[in-house]
């Protein structure tokens, strides 16, 4: 149990009313009871403030007058980056709670874990039951490595990197600094190369690697391609939700995002600080710069050169009116050509 005035000394802000308050964790601002600690992002929800019965609520300063009247708050001009870092401090004492309960002559390493005799494991590596790290790979320090993970051959994983349960790290490939894998992901796999040949699919080997940067975050049971000849490569920061495909020699720039079954086509190159809808795809060889936000369900088809928001899906509605439509669609370059020999005539 923690009072609102250690949060508030942890992560700063402006303390209204009781900072003892005791804070038992957090919430959402329906869910929460007289022990927890909840957020108001935006003025659109200050009808809740009331409603709620969270022991302290987090605030804009707009907020703080109508939250400082039901109870004690705490007042940032970032509500949701403030909870953000508020979750991943809580989530840190858990883990060092977990880790100090722990009974001490339990292995750091899990004795049916395989670890090669050339591999290189830094100080405070922990590895699960049936994990296997090959030769030449190195795990830096303080990282921890799920059940049943393989790390490939000469693969490189920075420090405090936490590899969920069933993680594949494929041979040469690289993960930086403090990333977060979550179970079923696999980083290397080859790219879907193939020459048409005589009627057949002749496979092109995949000959480079995978090379991803610090804070980078790939959800559940995401493939990563490793490049043909040169690496597919994410930048620092960039967020990959679940059931993603990226394929082989993309380039991802820094702290760019993607929800859930987004997929990327081989050599796309896309730029720093961009968003992806879900079920958003790209295709092979385009090129997106920076700031450009696509979304859900939009269908890159051509490069995007200058900074803004896309969308391409094609508008819901009943089957027979979408049927109409699509026919109706089908016609458009005939009429075109119609028109435009009207107006010639014109």
């Amino acid at each position: 149990m923690l009072r609102l005035c250690d949060i508030h000394a942890a992560l700063g802000g402006v303390l209204h009313g009781d900072g003892t308050r005791a804070i038992a964790g957090l919430a959402s601002l329906e869910s929460a009871g007289p022990d927890r600690l909840a957020f108001v992002g935006q003025a659109r929800h200050a009808a809740a403030i009331e409603s709620t019965q969270a022991a302290a609520l987090i605030v804009p300063p707009e907020l703080v007058p109508r939250a400082s009247a039901r109870g004690p708050c705490i007042e940032t001009s970032q509500p949701y980056p403030y909870f953000a870092r508020l979750t991943q401090w809580w989530r840190s004492r858990q883990l060092a709670a977990q880790r100090a309960a722990a009974d001490p002559a339990e292995p750091s390493i899990h004795p049916s874990a395989w670890v090669h005799p050339s591999a290189e494991l830094a100080a405070g590596v922990r590895l699960g039951a049936f994990a296997v790290v090959e030769a030449g790979a190195q795990i830096g320090a303080g990282s921890e490595i799920g059940a049943h993970c393989v790390i490939g051959a000469r693969a490189r994983i920075g420090a405090q990197a936490r590899l969920a349960v069933q993680v594949v790290i494929g041979h040469d490939c690289t993960l930086g600094a403090r990333c977060i894998v979550h179970s079923g992901a696999v980083i290397g796999a080859d790219g879907f190369g193939f020459a048409a040949h005589e009627e057949r699919w002749l496979k092109i080997e995949q000959l480079g690697a995978v090379r991803i940067g610090d804070e980078v975050e790939i959800g559940a049971n995401t493939c990563i391609d490793r490049g043909t000849l040169d690496d597919t490569v994410l930048e620092d920061g960039v967020k990959l939700d679940n059931l993603i495909q990226i394929g082989h020699n993309v380039r991802i720039g820094a702290h760019t995002a993607m929800a859930g079954c987004v997929g990327v086509a081989g050599s796309a190159q896309i730029g720093a600080h961009c968003t992806f809808g879900g079920g958003a795809g790209v295709l092979g060889h385009l090129r997106i710069v920076d700031h450009v936000h696509i979304t859900a369900a939009t269908l890159v088809s051509r490069s995007i050169l200058k900074p803004g928001q896309y969308s391409g899906a094609f508008p819901i509605d009943d089957n027979a009116n979408w049927e109409k439509n699509a026919a109706t669609l089908r016609q458009l370059y005939a009429l075109r050509q119609r028109i435009k020999v009207l107006e010639k005539k014109s």
